[in-house]
């Protein structure tokens, strides 16, 4: 499989069949090189509910008939939209036919803000593993650093991780570094950072500091292929 980054915390994951985006905040997001009105996905997968990760879901997903996965509460405010969602929560997994996904921790918030300032309630913030043909992507989303990370490293072979660096919403680079160490996954890649200036952070800077060649800095439209 080919897994691009976009921005943010923007992913593309491409297979043989489908193309899968997780967190699509393309509109207003400056980093990103997407067009909201022409990308393409049948599968859509979400972390949690806040506008810089929901981002354009309902109209990609009504345009292009996507299927969106997201934590309880968050897939159910989309289904009210009209969306085809399907509802998971922390600690559970489904084999999906496009791939496995598992919802991990994450401490942070979810709630949805509407266009009238109206806050919306979208469950427990999430990270996702996904899996395909034996490779496991680990998406954290957005979360400060907790001890459990340890456990997601011990009983997952991660291929490839996307871990927030920005600080002041999510870890910063130094609580990453130490995620980074404890999750053990073959390359780690930044995100969540300079998408606006509260977040401005080193990227390469963070990822020499890791330990094993593992720190990778994707640029907006890079591909690694698993």
């Amino acid at each position: 499989m080919n897994v691009s980054y976009h921005g943010h915390s923007v992913v593309k994951v491409e297979t043989n069949e489908h193309t899968i985006l997780i967190d699509p905040f393309i509109t207003g997001n400056e980093t990103c090189d997407l067009d909201a009105s022409t990308v393409q996905a049948d599968i859509i997968l979400l972390t949690h509910g806040h506008n810089d990760h929901v981002g354009d879901t309902v109209d990609i997903a009504k345009r292009n008939e996507s299927f969106v996965v997201a934590p309880f509460e968050l897939a159910t405010y989309l289904g009210n939209q009209g969306l085809n969602t399907h509802p998971m929560h922390i600690g559970g997994a489904h084999e999906f036919e496009f791939g496995k996904v598992k919802f991990t921790q994450a401490f942070h918030g979810s709630a949805y803000t509407e266009e009238d300032g109206t806050i919306v309630y979208t469950g427990m913030p999430t990270g996702i593993l996904f899996t395909y043909n034996g490779k496991t992507i680990y998406h954290a989303g957005d979360t400060g650093l907790f001890s459990d990370m340890k456990l997601i490293g011990e009983r997952n072979d991660i291929d490839l991780a996307f871990l927030p660096i920005g600080d002041n919403f999510t870890m910063g680079p130094e609580d990453a570094a130490l995620a980074a160490d404890w999750i053990q996954a073959k390359q780690v890649v930044p995100v969540h950072y300079n998408t606006f200036p509260l977040i401005n952070q080193d990227g390469k800077a963070f990822a020499n500091s890791l330990a094993n060649n593992t720190g990778k800095v994707m640029e907006v439209g890079e591909t690694i292929s698993l």
